[in-house]
């Protein structure tokens, strides 16, 4: 959600108090010129740094794979599913550079730009591509580009520009418009670039659903083209499906769903919120009327406004909920994409609820480093990655500009102190795969150039920083520049507008036509402060520090499942007592087998068959919750601390969680390499971290070796190629069925794609030093205060403990036990009531057990993926 100064002779003037009321307010201490200085000089570095790797390593791919140092090309790379539907062979993160370019004073790479675009970039390629990120992205960034070019060239540079971006922008626009053919008017979700919408032979047209921000985001874009062309065909298709959206929207509660049937105009998810799947549509409601001057459009935002503040709004939260059941909660939290809002409300003139769900925000990144994907209403990691998103900085841009106070320059800080610390490696930045381990995934979204740094570089520039007055123009939700100017375009050049609200006359009392004077609405300088407090205070208790779970008392029978420890002998006696005895086999794993008759009484045996009730429901519920990651992170030259690989734990040796340094040193290769015997190179991996493959023996004798030979840690490397923990669910590596409390350094686990980045670093560079903690360091070694995910806040009476019940399985006498690591999958046999225990490397499947809570459970969990896909789909 972006917008300038509204300069426009058809805008109402009232709009432009938001900006210019609030000068005089000082909430917090003044920042120095020299200090926001060194800050946009700051931004411009970080800006240089990823761009240029971009140009360097990927160009004329679409994106920059930072952590591989390439470009990413589609079907060249693994796909990553809907995701890839941003990609369309048309250098992708250029486009969306253009404008950033200009407005950073960078007018030579600029020209450079947009000669490239003109002379390398076609449109005519035979892919399938998202129409929703093409449209914000492409088009966008090519009438963005366009809108510069014109500038530039009026103030007397880039005189050979003769509307060439324009054309491609046209070009694109036609190639987009077969998507719209559909009864309602809402587009197809894709279309080929070459082909159009022409059913499975282009796989298109086979779609029946579209996300409501995917139809309702197209009018900037589309009416600009029209107004800049001349074409008013562009415009009236977009019109069309903002119509129909809101004819659809339900009656009672003024609010639409999140999914939309194409074709019926009946909503498949009907869950509202403000995030992601509906976001940019209220967005480009409000934008619509500042840069066409529909007053339909405003009174259309202000209905669903209404409503949001009514139903969805929960100061400081925004929680979805049933657009028929507006009162009923559709979900326990929030995705990162609604950190928007706040910025919208700004040019609403709503501020101080702005301030209070962007103070909510701001401690939850502050607790995590990043805003994660999604978090939960007590301020917990939902879904941990976060793909470098900008919402949040767009954000504190406008909440500046609206209040000048000094408080969020400070917010900024924290932005790009963040990015530099956590997210930035040799070759570019790299969005975070886990805020809670700081591991990274390889990936910079074009996003990322296209708005990051705008906003980042307009929150620490004074007016003389910039190249032209940006008050003359509107951000799309990609923040691309449109002069306002348009609005003013003949009025013969752009569509009718269509009626859909046939009988229902404009109400006066949905227009606001007036924004807040800020002197009026804070006369206490202190009053944005005092909405902050209570919200931080919230966000500190709701997400407390882990506590430190002590053992299990002794004496205490009978013993519970959640306290035993499979090498503690008097946890082995007193099973005995209840007649539960544990096995080893001979492929080293171990059974707990009961006997009822084998209690020293019936009151033992009682205790034996509750014993091995818990451990079932204790491991069904374990082996759904997710692994604790652990992080190895790269710390010597070049890297210093940029490279983070997620790493699985072992459940044995030393526990990185309670160790408040972790282990660093340079890492060797050992001799033998599967680590079975004893190392030959003992010489050499003496006081360093061993290198070790896969497969062969178990983990734990691996790690014998290894500390025998003098290693302070050790790290095995998947010896499946190809594996990656993008892929796969990381696992604990479990002990070998004895007693492992010999084995004192840490051992972690890489899947072959992060552990050959290792390699390959090895070999390149010869001495390379790594850090393995349970989250990643920044480059001084100071440790983030750490707010703690759903599983680790919640599970203090397990997620600790010195046997993690996730080596248990529940599963019937005939069921098999995988062992990972081994050859083979054997089945575990055993007498009477058993439950084999997996000392392998990864956790057998679940059984029967529980299948009632299972099935709720996983419910709830195919609710959230689904939304989860749905996210990753709209690229929102």
């Amino acid at each position: 959600m972006k917008v300038g100064m509204l300069h426009s002779a058809t805008m109402l003037p009232a709009f432009l108090l938001l900006f210019f009321m609030g000068t005089s307010i000082r909430l917090s201490e003044t920042m120095s010129r020299d200090e926001k200085s060194k800050l946009r000089n700051q931004v411009l570095e970080m800006f240089d740094h990823a761009y240029q790797n971009y140009m360097d390593h990927a160009y004329p791919a679409d994106e920059l794979m930072p952590l591989t140092c390439r470009g990413r090309v589609r079907g060249l790379e693994p796909s990553r599913g809907d995701i890839d539907d941003a990609l369309g062979k048309f250098s992708l993160t250029l486009i969306d550079t253009l404008d950033t370019l200009a407005l950073l004073n960078k007018t030579v790479e600029f020209e450079a730009a947009v000669r490239r675009v003109v002379k390398d970039v076609r449109l005519d390629n035979d892919i399938v591509v998202s129409v929703f990120e093409t449209n914000i992205r492409v088009l966008g960034g090519l009438l963005g580009g366009h809108s510069m070019a014109v500038m530039l060239k009026e103030s007397g540079r880039m005189l050979w520009y003769q509307n060439e971006l324009l054309h491609m922008a046209k070009d694109l626009g036609l190639r987009l418009l077969p998507a719209f053919n559909t009864s309602s008017g809402l587009p197809y979700p894709r279309v080929n670039l070459r082909y159009g919408v022409r059913g499975p032979e282009t796989r298109t047209g086979t779609e029946t659903d579209t996300c409501t921000a995917c139809a309702g985001t197209i009018i900037l874009e589309f009416a600009a083209l029209s107004r800049f062309t001349g074409d008013p065909t562009f415009e009236a298709h977009a019109r069309r499906a903002l119509d129909f959206l809101w004819e659809k929207r339900q009656r009672n509660s003024n609010l639409v769903g999140t999914t939309i049937n194409i074709h019926s105009g009946e909503w498949v998810r009907r869950d509202s919120g403000v995030g992601a799947g509906i976001d940019s549509y209220y967005e480009y409601l409000m934008k619509a009327y500042i840069l066409l001057g529909d007053d339909q459009f405003l009174q259309r935002f202000n209905t669903h406004y209404a409503s949001i503040m009514k139903y969805i709004s929960q100061p400081p939260l925004l929680l979805d909920v049933h657009i028929h059941k507006p009162l009923l909660p559709a979900r326990t939290w929030m995705d990162s994409l609604l950190a928007f809002f706040p910025g919208l409300q700004v040019l609403k003139g709503d501020i101080r609820p702005a301030i209070e769900t962007h103070e909510m925000l701001y401690q939850v990144t502050k607790k995590h480093n990043f805003l994660p994907e999604a978090f939960t209403t007590d301020f917990r990691v939902h879904w941990a990655q976060h793909p470098l998103r900008p919402e949040f900085a767009e954000s504190t841009y406008f909440l500046y500009k609206a209040t000048r106070d000094p408080y969020y320059l400070e917010v900024g800080r924290t932005v790009l102190e963040n990015l530099n610390r956590f997210a930035r490696v040799p070759c570019g930045f790299a969005a975070m795969k886990d805020v809670r381990t700081g591991s990274h995934e390889d990936r910079m979204d074009s996003f990322f150039l296209a708005e990051m740094f705008k906003y980042l570089f307009l929150l620490f520039a004074e007016e003389e920083d910039l190249p032209f007055n940006v008050e003359d123009y509107i951000f799309t939700t990609e923040a691309h520049l449109l002069p306002l100017s348009l609005s003013t375009a003949s009025n013969s050049q752009a569509p009718p507008v269509v009626n859909n609200m046939a009988g229902e006359e404009l109400d006066d009392s949905n227009f606001e036509w007036t924004c807040p004077n800020t002197r009026l609405l804070f006369p206490d300088p202190a009053f944005p402060r005092n909405l902050r407090e209570p919200i931080r205070s919230a966000v500190d208790k709701s997400c407390p520090r882990p506590t430190t779970h002590r053992e299990p008392g002794m004496g205490r029978p009978p013993l519970r499942a959640q306290d035993f420890m499979a090498n503690n002998p008097e946890h082995l006696e007193l099973l005995r007592r209840m007649g539960v005895s544990l096995i080893h086999l001979k492929d080293g794993r171990v059974q707990l087998v009961q006997h009822a008759t084998q209690a020293v009484s019936a009151v033992a045996a009682e205790d034996g068959m509750r014993f091995m009730q818990e451990m079932m429901e204790l491991s069904s519920q374990q082996q759904k919750e997710q692994l604790p990651p652990r992080a190895v992170q790269i710390v010597s030259h070049p890297f210093f601390g940029r490279v983070v690989l997620t790493a699985g734990p072992a459940q044995f040796g030393l526990d990185l969680y309670k160790s408040s340094s972790g282990v660093r040193g340079f890492v060797t290769v050992a001799e033998p390499y599967n680590g079975c015997t004893e190392l030959s190179n003992s010489e050499i991996v003496a006081g360093r971290i061993a290198l070790l493959q896969r497969g062969q023996c178990m983990f734990a004798e691996k790690a014998r070796h290894i500390q025998k030979a003098g290693a302070i840690g050790g790290i095995v490397i998947d010896d499946n190629e190809g594996s990656s923990s993008d892929t796969a669910p990381l696992f604990q590596m479990a002990g070998d069925g004895r007693n492992t409390d010999d084995v004192s350094l840490p051992l972690l686990f890489l899947f072959h794609k992060e552990g050959n980045i290792l390699l390959e670093a090895l070999k390149e560079y010869k001495e390379v030093e790594v850090l393995l903690s349970d989250k990643a360091r920044d480059r001084d070694g100071a440790e983030e205060e750490d707010c703690s995910t759903e599983e680790k806040g919640h599970s203090s009476s397990t997620s600790s403990e010195p046997v993690d019940q996730s080596q248990v399985t529940t599963q019937e006498q005939t069921a098999e036990d995988a062992v990972v690591g081994q050859d083979s999958v054997q089945p575990a046999e055993g007498l009477g009531s058993y439950i084999p225990v997996d000392v392998g490397e990864e956790p057998a499947v679940d059984g029967d057990s529980g299948s009632q809570s299972m099935d709720s459970l996983m419910a709830d969990w195919q609710e959230d993926l689904e939304a989860f896909k749905q996210m990753e789909k709209d690229e929102l």
